[in-house]
């Protein structure tokens, strides 16, 4: 069969900027981008390196930020950061700071290690009190030509939870004049840290340099690129087919991704790999030399979802291998400085340092020798100039803080108007199906649940009073299996399965990563009921997709990413592929028993890709029938 392969990424590369013509017939093992330097990429192109170093006034330098967690005790990982920091301060010819024995009555203090040296140390209950967790912090503030050099390490551990590290490293400017660097290097702290932690992002290993993946590792790859709980970009290198695959590593990758380390994982798929990973992600492929950034929540099955994905052409690379790391390192350190704190990060309060007491009653001024006054306004200065930094760091997290809020402020706006375009098929269908729902509930048909012995839920608001209906409540936990799944669907009243089993149970002995499918099958089928109490009543506020992008509090969240309105129109139009998703339904929903179920929740990621298709009936017969839970049906991706 023909393949459907995007040419978004088989493209010939070029050295200058590029246009918005697409060639027909492309040039193969040359993957490059395809777009202008503008900000948003034309439609379904993939977005480009190229244009990162664009010319004109530098501003602040970009600042590195990693964020990991670590299994590792809190104690104990903030011991191992305490004894690298002092590491560090001896080879750099400092002072080594003392055991942290902050004063009584104040949980910080502050240390002079040398000569504009600084190190500030605080620690602490998390700010919403003594029994949701601690933190501890270190800040270390050393001189920088031009200005000073600051680095902030928190570990932040909540109850029963893990460990969290943040690495923070900045530089701030004497005056706005100054030119300086377009970005802060990657701390050493952070390369000998990630190592002794065990670092971890969600699912996968945080390592300091890329690590080559076999064809047998591949869908665990896939399944880390499309777990929802990873935060950092993923960069996959492709090795091209004349060149041997370690001289490729040594000389090519592993200078490339040396600015990575902490703000991203780095792979490198050897030959076997490379040919499993492009036929599992068809629209998302590598290859050529190329190298991709995979952000976080990859569709697979999703053209429109490759765009975000940025594409480093070989010719690009080999052009100016050290321009290469830096436009490679781009996205993850924006994405790094954007991304909000978890949870308990987010939680630490502001770093406040106690003046130093500098007042004296007048009998000891009068005694004061000539020296000691000397001493004495050195001090002040130093005091004064301390303060100041601490001024301009707070008015510099205002500032950021601030242009956070107009970045959201500006992507919801874009979101809006994509989300516009790109849904006004699946809108209309929506509104449809919502007409023909209302015709079906005019005429006082009920449905029967199959296997019921009494009609369902009315059909409408106006029709009948509809009470809240009660979440169901889980006794046993998060199932681990389909087959207690499938055993226990009774407890979700509005959420009505109508397909085969078979397909459900096959999915526990394919993988032993099936209990993880089944947990997430589960977080979606409870919060289709939750969906499905607020709808009946008219409370939900849009469909099943806005519903998860703004899940209510106290409500299950399940990843928007995830929660699909609708095949594609490929899939659609194609005869074989539709009838397979025509799926059982009451005769109250449909007179043929049958209804096309295009919605559906991707459970699973690599090339098995499960799925749950589902037909939402709330503004008809009140309910939401599951008519598949089991493999990837058929599109041009499993084809």
């Amino acid at each position: 069969m023909t393949s459907n392969r995007p040419t978004s990424n088989s493209l010939p590369a070029t050295h200058s900027v590029p246009t918005h013509s697409v060639p027909t017939r492309p040039a193969p093992n040359h993957p490059a981008s395809n777009h202008s330097i503008g900000n948003r990429p034309a439609p379904n192109r993939v977005r480009s390196h190229i244009g990162a170093d664009l010319p004109g006034p530098r501003g602040p330098a970009t600042p590195y930020r990693m964020t990991v967690t670590t299994a590792l005790a809190h104690a104990e990982a903030v011991a191992l950061a305490d004894e690298q920091l002092a590491s560090w301060l001896k080879q750099e010819g400092f002072e080594e700071p003392p055991p942290a024995h902050p004063a009584p009555g104040s949980t910080t203090e502050r240390l002079r290690l040398g000569e504009r040296v600084l190190l500030d140390r605080d620690q602490g209950p998390l700010r919403d009190g003594p029994g949701t967790g601690r933190y501890d912090r270190r800040r270390l503030r050393t001189p920088a030509p031009h200005g000073t050099q600051q680095l902030t390490l928190t570990v932040a551990t909540e109850a029963d939870g893990p460990t969290w590290v943040r690495l923070e490293a900045e530089t701030h400017s004497t005056g706005s004049g100054v030119r300086t660097p377009c970005r802060v290097p990657v701390p050493e702290l952070a390369r000998t840290l990630l190592p002794l932690l065990d670092a971890t992002d969600g699912p996968a290993a945080v390592h300091t340099a890329p690590r080559v993946i076999t064809a047998d590792e591949v869908d665990a790859l896939i399944d880390d690129l499309c777990d929802p709980e990873r935060r950092l970009p993923t960069v996959v290198a492709s090795v091209p087919a004349n060149v041997p695959l370690d001289d490729w590593v040594r000389d090519v990758v592993a200078p490339l991704c040396h600015q990575l380390p902490g703000l991203a994982t780095a792979y490198v798929l050897d030959p076997g790999a490379r040919t499993g990973f492009n036929v599992a992600l068809e629209y998302h492929s590598v290859y050529g030399g190329a190298v991709r950034t995979y952000l976080p929540e990859v569709d697979p099955a999703s053209r429109q979802d490759s765009v975000r994905h940025p594409v480093l052409a070989r010719s690009r690379i080999e052009e100016d291998l050290r321009r290469a790391a830096g436009l490679l390192a781009r996205e993850p350190r924006r994405l790094a400085a954007d991304q909000p704190l978890p949870p308990p990060l987010a939680a630490v309060p502001v770093l406040r340092v106690p003046p130093p007491q500098l007042r004296q009653t007048a009998e000891q001024a009068v005694e004061r020798t000539a020296e000691q006054a000397a001493a004495q306004t050195v001090e002040q200065a130093a005091a004064h100039r301390e303060e100041q930094q601490d001024r301009a760091e707070q008015q510099a997290r205002a500032d950021e803080l601030e242009r956070g809020r107009h970045t959201l402020r500006l992507e919801r706006r874009d979101h809006r108007e994509r989300g516009q375009g790109r849904d006004g098929r699946d809108s209309r269908d929506i509104r449809e199906g919502r007409l023909r729902s209302g015709a079906r509930a005019l005429t006082g048909r009920h449905c029967v649940v199959p296997g019921g012995s009494g009609p369902a839920v009315g059909p409408h608001p106006a029709a009948q009073s509809v009470a809240p209906v009660a979440q169901p409540v889980d006794h046993r936990g998060t199932p681990d299996t389909f087959t207690e799944l499938m055993a226990r669907l009774a407890e979700f009243p509005l959420v009505t399965f109508t397909g085969d089993q078979k397909n459900a149970l096959a999915l526990d002995g394919l993988q032993c990563v099936g209990a993880g499918w089944a947990r997430l099958a589960w977080d979606g089928l409870t919060a289709l009921q939750e969906y499905a109490e607020a709808a009946v009543r008219g409370a939900a506020g849009g469909d099943f997709k806005q519903w998860c992008e703004r899940t209510p509090e106290g409500c299950r969240r399940f990843p928007p990413r995830k929660a699909v309105r609708g095949e594609s129109r490929t899939v659609f139009s194609h005869t074989k592929w539709k009838r397979e998703r025509m799926l059982p339904v009451p005769e109250c929903v449909d007179a043929s028993r049958r209804a096309f179920m295009g919605a559906h929740l991707r459970i699973g990621g690599g090339r098995t890709a499960p799925r749950l298709h589902y037909l939402d009936d709330c503004s008809g017969s009140g309910r939401i029938y599951v008519g598949y839970i089991g493999l990837h049906l058929t599109n041009t991706r499993t084809n």
